[in-house]
C-alpha cells in the first residue's frame, strides 16, 4: 500500500523545495493569521509557483467568510481547499460548489464520540482529516504538536479517503500508520525547528519514511 503525504504550514522556497523534491503529493499552505504559518496570497501565490501540478496545492482556512475564500481559491494558484474550523455541512458542499475545487474537511478528535461526529462529512468533503482535538485555550485548530488515539481509527471504515494528523514526525509516522490504517498523513510541526520555521532535513527524512512504507 502506498501512503500519501502532506507536508503542511510551507512558508519558505528551501521548505517547498524540500517537500517538493522528496516526492510529497499534497503541499499546504495556511491562510489563517492567528497561525504562525499564515501566509499573505501574494507570498503564497510565489511559493505555489514552484509546486509542479502533480502536486496538490492546498489552502487551509478557518471558519474563512466568502470574500477571504475568493482571493485563497482564485488567486494565488491552490488546486484544493482545507477547512479546519467549525464549517457545517451545508457550507462544505456551497464552497466546493462554487469555486469547482476538492475540498478536505479537518475533524477534531480526541474520543470515539467525536468519531461518530465526523461522519456527518463523510460523502460531503473530497477528503477527511482526522486531527488531534486542540488544547484549552489555543490559539489554533491545528499544529499544535498533539496526537490522538490511533486505535480509535483502527477498523473504523469511510466512504471516502481520509488523512492522519497530529504530533507526526519521522520517528513515529510509520506506527501511526500501521494502528489507524491511514492510507495518507499530514505532518507540520514534526517538520520545524520552531512553529513555523520548517527544516527541509526532517521534511525530506518524514517523506523518506512514508515512503517506505
Amino acid at each position: 500500500m502506498t501512503i500519501k503525504a502532506k507536508i503542511c504550514g510551507l512558508t519558505g522556497r528551501d521548505a517547498v523545495d524540500a517537500a517538493v523534491a522528496g516526492g510529497a503529493d499534497m503541499t499546504g499552505f495556511v491562510f489563517f493569521p492567528p497561525s504562525p504559518r499564515s501566509l499573505l496570497p501574494e507570498a503564497a501565490s510565489e511559493l505555489i509557483r514552484h509546486v509542479p501540478d502533480t502536486i496538490e496545492r492546498v489552502a487551509l482556512t478557518v471558519d474563512a467568510d466568502d470574500a477571504w475564500l475568493d482571493v485563497v481559491a482564485t488567486r494565488t494558484g491552490v488546486s484544493m481547499l482545507q477547512f479546519h474550523g467549525t464549517e457545517p455541512p451545508e457550507r462544505v458542499i456551497e464552497i466546493r460548489e462554487r469555486f469547482g475545487l476538492p475540498v478536505i474537511k479537518a475533524c477534531p478528535i480526541s474520543s470515539a464520540e467525536d468519531l461518530d461526529a465526523a461522519r456527518v462529512y463523510d460523502g460531503v468533503a473530497d477528503l477527511l482529516m482526522f486531527d488531534a482535538k486542540p488544547p484549552k485555550g489555543a490559539t489554533r485548530p491545528g499544529g499544535n504538536a498533539r496526537a490522538f488515539d490511533w486505535e480509535l481509527l483502527s477498523g473504523s471504515g469511510w466512504e471516502k479517503p481520509w488523512i492522519l494528523a497530529g504530533g507526526l514526525d519521522s520517528g513515529n509516522v510509520a506506527e501511526a500508520v500501521r494502528i489507524s490504517g491511514a492510507g495518507a498523513v499530514d505532518v507540520s510541526s514534526g517538520v520545524e525547528d520552531a512553529p513555523g520555521v520548517k527544516n527541509p532535513i526532517k521534511i525530506r527524512d518524514f517523506l523518506g519514511v512514508v515512503k517506505d512504507l
